[in-house]
C-alpha cells in the first residue's frame, strides 16, 4: 500500500512537473509570442487612403475629384452558400465566368472579411444592399470622379482601384496628389467576424493631397475636342490631334487627341483611344517643317524673302533621286516658294546652307529632344545624328522627310517664332494648392534662338500662306493669321513612302502681330481628302476663331470692325466696316456649360 501511495505520488509529482513548465513555456518563455498570436487572431489593420487633390482648370473648374464610394465586403464566417450569393452578386454587378468563380473563391475563404466589390456606383450599391444577404455589408471609400467624363481624359489619365495614379497628370503627379495613408486597427467579432475600430489605440484621419491648379482652359479644351470630333468624322481619319499654347510661355490651353475615352470607365477602353498623341506620337511633318527651313535661311543670312528662285517646272534631279512637287512651278520668290509650298523651291534654299547650320537650328527649335513637358510618356521624335546624315539628307529634311515630330513638338516651334523668338518649356500645372492657398511653380527660363529680323521674316512669311496660298481656309475674318500647311506621305515598314496614307495637318499663329494663341490640327490617314489645306486648315479656322470670341480679342482694326460681320459665317476678308462692336453674345454662353456639365 505504502508502495502504490510513493508511485502514485511520484506520478502526480511528475505531471505537475510537466503541467508546471508547459505553463512556464506558455506564460513566461513564450508569452510575447501567443501574445501576438491572439493580436494577429482577434484584431487586424486597414488602411485608409486620403482623398486625392482636386484638379482644377485654369478658372477654377473642378476637373478631376474625389467622392465618397461605397465598397461591399464579405464576411465568410456568415456565408452559407458561397456559390448562391456569388452567383446573385455576380448578376447585379454584371460579372460572369471567371470574376465570378473568384468572388465565389473569396466568399468561401476563412478569412475575416474580403472584398467583393470596390467602389461602386451608387445605385449599383443600392441594388447589391437590396439582395439583403446576411454576410455583405458596406465599407466607405474615397473614389477618383472625372465630372466632365471624357473632356480632356488623355491629359488628365485615370486613377486605380486603390486610388494609385495610373496614367496622365494622375501619374505624373501621384506623389503630390496623392492623400496620406493612416492605418487603422480593428477587433473582430468571434462570432460573426464582424469588425469595430479598436479605439483604445486610437487612429488619425488620412490628409487630403494637394491640389492641381492646371493652365488649360476648359471651354477652349471644349473647343478643340468638339472641332477635332467633326473633323476626324468628316474626313474618315484613323485619328486626331490638337495642341493650342499660350505663345507668351507655351502654357497648354488645350490639347485634345480623338478617339478618346471616359477615364470614369476607363477598363473598357482600348489603348488607342487612352493615348495622349500630342506628346506620344511622332511622326514625319511634310511641309509644316518648311518653316524651320526658312528659320535656318534666314538666320544664317543667306535667303531674302523676295530672293527668286527656279523651281525646275514640277521637280529635282539630286544624283539618282528625283523629287517632285505637287504642282509645276516656274521663277518663285521665296515667299511664294513658302506660300505655294514648293518642295523644289525649299530644297534649292536649303542647298545655301551647311549640314551643321541647318542642322543647329533644327536642335535649337526643340527638335529631336523632349519638350520636358510635364506629362509622362513625352517621345523625342526622330532628328538623326548630324554625322549619319547623307548627301541628300538636307534636302529631305528640309520638307519635312526623314525626320519625326511630336506634335507638342511642332507647335512649340512655332510658339518660339510668335514670341518672338524664345523657345520656351510648355507645361500643363502652374500652380499647387491646398485648403484654399495656391503656390505658382517656378518655370524654367526660356532660351533665345532667333533674331528680331528673322522673325520679322517669317511671321510675313505664314501670314502669306494664309492670305494668297495653301493656307487660304485657315483664315479667320478680321484677324491676321499666319500659319503652314502640311501633307505628309507616311513612312512604310521596311523603308519607302505609302501611297495612300497621308498625315494632314496646319500650324498657325493668331492673331499674328499680336499673338494670343498658337494651334496645331493634324489627322491622321485621312480618307475623303488627304490635303492639310483641306482637311486641318479649315479646323484650325473653326476652333480658332471660336477661341479668340471666347477670349475676347478684338479683330485687328485695319482689316475688320464689327463683330456681325466677323462672325457671319463666310464673310470676305476684305470687307471693312466702320465699326467694331463686341457681340452681346458672350461666348461662355449657357450652352457649353451645359454641354461641358453633360460631358459632351
Amino acid at each position: 500500500m505504502t508502495k502504490r501511495l510513493v508511485v502514485f505520488v511520484a506520478l502526480v509529482a511528475i505531471w505537475l512537473v510537466v503541467v508546471g513548465a508547459r505553463l512556464y513555456e506558455l506564460q513566461v518563455s513564450r508569452y510575447e509570442e501567443f501574445v501576438e498570436r491572439a493580436i494577429r487572431q482577434q484584431t487586424g489593420f486597414v488602411d485608409v487612403a486620403g482623398p486625392r487633390g482636386t484638379i482644377f482648370d485654369r478658372r477654377g473648374r473642378e476637373l478631376a475629384v474625389s467622392v465618397d464610394a461605397e465598397s461591399a465586403v464579405g464576411v465568410p464566417k456568415k456565408i452559407k452558400d458561397p456559390s448562391e450569393v456569388a452567383a446573385r452578386v455576380a448578376a447585379v454587378l454584371g460579372i460572369d465566368g471567371e470574376e465570378q468563380a473568384s468572388l465565389e473563391r473569396r466568399l468561401s475563404s476563412d478569412r475575416h472579411f474580403v472584398w467583393v466589390a470596390r467602389k461602386l456606383e451608387p445605385l449599383v450599391a443600392e441594388r447589391v444592399r437590396e439582395l439583403g444577404i446576411d454576410g455583405i455589408r458596406f465599407e466607405r471609400e474615397s473614389r477618383r470622379y472625372y465630372p466632365f467624363r471624357t473632356l480632356l481624359a488623355q491629359v488628365l489619365g485615370y486613377a486605380g482601384i486603390d486610388s494609385q495614379g495610373l496614367s496622365g497628370l494622375e501619374f505624373k503627379y501621384d506623389k503630390v496628389i496623392a492623400g496620406s495613408t493612416a492605418r487603422r486597427r480593428l477587433l473582430h467579432d468571434a462570432l460573426d467576424g464582424a469588425s469595430l475600430a479598436d479605439h483604445r489605440y486610437g487612429f488619425t484621419d488620412p490628409e487630403p493631397g494637394q491640389d492641381l491648379h492646371l493652365t488649360i482652359d476648359a471651354s477652349l479644351q471644349y473647343i478643340a475636342e468638339k472641332e477635332l470630333k467633326k473633323a476626324v468624322e468628316t474626313f474618315d481619319a484613323v485619328s486626331g490631334t490638337v495642341v493650342m499654347l499660350d505663345p507668351a510661355d507655351s502654357a497648354v490651353l488645350a490639347m485634345a487627341s480623338y478617339p478618346t475615352f471616359d477615364p470614369n470607365d476607363f477598363a473598357i477602353y482600348d489603348e488607342a483611344s487612352r493615348l495622349n498623341r500630342a506628346i506620344v506620337d511622332a511622326f514625319e511633318p511634310g511641309s509644316t517643317f518648311k518653316m524651320v527651313t526658312a528659320a535656318a535661311v534666314f538666320e544664317a543670312g543667306v535667303v531674302e524673302l523676295d530672293d527668286m528662285f527656279f523651281c525646275e517646272n514640277g521637280g529635282i534631279q539630286l544624283g539618282r533621286t528625283y523629287i517632285g512637287d505637287h504642282k509645276a512651278f516656274a521663277e518663285l520668290s521665296f515667299r511664294e516658294v513658302m506660300a505655294k509650298s514648293s518642295n523644289v523651291g525649299v530644297i534649292k534654299a536649303s542647298q545655301l546652307l551647311t549640314a551643321e547650320s541647318f542642322y543647329t537650328t533644327i536642335r535649337a527649335l526643340g527638335f529631336g529632344r523632349r519638350t520636358g513637358i510635364d506629362l509622362p510618356g513625352e517621345s523625342s521624335g526622330i532628328l538623326h545624328p548630324l554625322e549619319t546624315w547623307t548627301d541628300l539628307s538636307k534636302a529631305f529634311v528640309s520638307f519635312g522627310q526623314g525626320v519625326a515630330v511630336s506634335p507638342l513638338q511642332l507647335t512649340n516651334a512655332y510658339a518660339a517664332v510668335a514670341n518672338g523668338g524664345r523657345l520656351h518649356t510648355p507645361y500643363v500645372v502652374r500652380a499647387l494648392g491646398k485648403g484654399g492657398a495656391i503656390e505658382p511653380l517656378p518655370l524654367p527660363s526660356p532660351v533665345g534662338i532667333l533674331s528680331p529680323k528673322t522673325i520679322s521674316s517669317l511671321v510675313e512669311m505664314l501670314e502669306e500662306v494664309v492670305a494668297n496660298g495653301t493656307g487660304v481656309r485657315a483664315g479667320v475674318p478680321g484677324f491676321r493669321v499666319g500659319g503652314k500647311t502640311g501633307t505628309a506621305q507616311k513612312a512604310r515598314d521596311g523603308g519607302g513612302y505609302s501611297q495612300d496614307k497621308h498625315v494632314a495637318s496646319f500650324v498657325g499663329i493668331a492673331p499674328s502681330r499680336r499673338p494670343r494663341l498658337v494651334c496645331l490640327v493634324m489627322l491622321d490617314e485621312p480618307k475623303v481628302s488627304i490635303h492639310g489645306s483641306e482637311v486641318a486648315a479649315p479646323a484650325f479656322a473653326a476652333i480658332v476663331r471660336q477661341s479668340l470670341l471666347y477670349l475676347g480679342v478684338a479683330p485687328d482694326r485695319d482689316l475688320w470692325t464689327t463683330a456681325d460681320a466677323w462672325m457671319r459665317p463666310g464673310a470676305g476678308a476684305r470687307e471693312r466696316p466702320d465699326r467694331w462692336v463686341r457681340s452681346e453674345v458672350d461666348f461662355e454662353e449657357p450652352q457649353l456649360d451645359v454641354a461641358l456639365e453633360a460631358g459632351s
